[in-house]
């Protein structure tokens, strides 16, 4: 059963000693139960996020985002044009372990409605290079993994061998990723500071009133790591309005030298995402995420045609054309797993989810409208505070006059979230599944069946890696 949020903070102060504690409440709803999650208000005005594992396998994501954070010294962190969770302390709740950080405010954006265009976008792109451009002293000097360009490829090879032992692979994925794994060209690269798989939620947005959405935080540190860049970009798979233009402000804000395979490695860290899903159900042995994770395979291998991930001149395919088979995903028999989650670090009155009415504006974030309405938000801070869930627009209203005591806030609700990055993959990747391109005109080819399927087709996908995430606590 879920501690109350009470019995959570009352060991805030244990993780640091001399803290006064004024108020609780909760920092998520019910989710798959790997975290216990509370927000504790100190007598300075802090408000500080305690998560208690509820398994091992939780635990040991806590103690490797622990590791992460402290790694990020003040020198590293002054690097960083956004904010990160700060390390705050350790304690122990009962038998489990438990880690407090700072509360992080800002909202997020789903990865299907981040548009083009300045604003989020080019945000992102920045961000993602701020990160890459971390001197890889930052994590030799933790103690974390540092992989070069051999040994992911060796990973990425013992990953397939994996998966394909499984005997659920269709032969034509595995020899696909085969001789993806076997081009050299694929594997030239530089590699750099990453958290091993950002996703959307990764990235907190805060509005700018000419610019529009810039990234004000970034969760999901305990991925850190030096590796392959494309994996913090195979969720663009998912991005079909921003993809074009992530990449090209990454492109832009890197110091680091071109790299033309960027994008296809990205597809196929993306399209991998399906092989570590079926890796972990066998793993686990568990019938269910195994039969999940081939039915996806099989839809994912229909889809492919012609195109495979080979390193070619002047590449201009980009992980965004991963989403033409996305659209062709159909929906599968896959077995009912709770796909909820608990949050990392941050306010969640603060979190809202941009809706289709509000990305049908401007992409660039400055029509005279939208500006108006930013800046109007800006100005009445309560009524983001409140429930954000569009349902609820006559709710907020009626509660401008005053905001509940700290204990007694809704708590966002947000088990549609999936999530910064957990075990070995980068949590549920919301969009990874998307993976795989197909060149434009074969897309065009499809038919209409293909585009009146296509927006099962893309819930279906993203919802078999939002089972990637809460597995890990199962």
């Amino acid at each position: 059963m879920a501690r109350s949020p009470f019995t959570l903070v009352a060991a805030v102060t244990a993780a640091l000693p001399g803290a006064e504690v004024v108020g609780a409440r909760t920092l998520t709803a019910d989710g798959d139960g790997r975290f216990d999650s509370a927000v504790a208000t100190l007598a300075d005005g802090r408000e500080l996020v305690i998560r208690v594992a509820e398994d091992d396998a939780a635990a040991l994501e806590l103690a490797e985002e622990s590791l992460a954070l402290r790694a990020l010294t003040a020198g590293a962190r002054e690097m960083l044009p956004f904010r990160v969770p700060t390390h705050v302390g350790e304690t122990r709740v009962g038998e489990a372990r438990a880690l407090v950080t700072d509360l992080m405010p800002g909202f997020q954006i789903d990865a299907t409605l981040i548009p083009a265009g300045r604003g989020a976008a080019v945000s992102i792109g920045e961000t993602i290079a701020a990160v890459h451009a971390l001197p890889t002293s930052v994590v030799r000097a933790a103690g974390l993994t540092v992989r070069d360009a051999d040994e992911v490829r060796a990973e990425i090879t013992q990953l397939v061998d994996r998966a394909a032992a499984t005997g659920r692979v269709p032969s034509r994925l595995t020899g696909r990723w085969r001789d993806a794994t076997a081009d050299d060209e694929l594997w030239r690269f530089e590699t750099a500071v990453t958290l091993g798989g950002m996703q959307a939620p990764s990235f907190l947005f805060e509005d700018d009133p000419h610019d529009g959405p810039q990234v004000s935080g970034v969760l999901g540190w305990r991925g850190l790591a030096v590796g392959d860049p494309a994996e913090d970009l195979g969720w663009l798979s998912g991005a079909p309005e921003a993809a074009a233009d992530v990449h090209s402000a990454y492109t832009t804000a890197s110091s680091r030298a071109i790299d033309d395979a960027l994008r296809v490695r990205a597809r196929l860290h993306a399209e991998l995402e399906f092989a570590r899903w079926l890796v972990h159900g066998a793993e686990l042995r568990r019938p269910d995420i195994v039969e999940d994770a081939a039915a996806l395979l099989e839809s994912l291998a229909d889809g492919l045609r012609s195109d495979d991930l080979r390193v070619v001149a002047a590449y201009t395919g980009g992980v965004d054309s991963a989403l033409d088979v996305l659209d062709r995903v159909p929906e599968t028999a896959a077995a009912t797993i709770d796909t909820s989650m608990q949050t990392d670090a941050y306010r969640p009155e603060d979190l809202r989810w941009q809706d289709d009415a509000e990305q049908r504006g401007d992409s660039d974030g400055t029509d005279a409208e939208d500006t108006d309405d930013r800046s109007d938000a800006s100005d009445d801070t309560d009524d983001r505070s409140e429930d954000t869930d569009a349902e609820d627009t006559d709710d907020r209203s009626d509660a401008h006059g005053g905001a509940p005591a700290a204990w007694e806030e809704p708590t966002q609700d947000l088990t549609e979230i999936s999530g910064v990055r957990g075990s070995t993959h980068g949590d549920a990747r919301e969009t990874s599944s998307a993976a795989a391109g197909s060149d434009a005109d074969d897309g065009a080819a499809t038919g209409s069946s293909d585009l009146d399927s296509a927006e099962e087709a893309q819930r279906a996908a993203r919802a078999a890696l939002q089972r990637w995430t809460s597995s890990d606590s199962e």
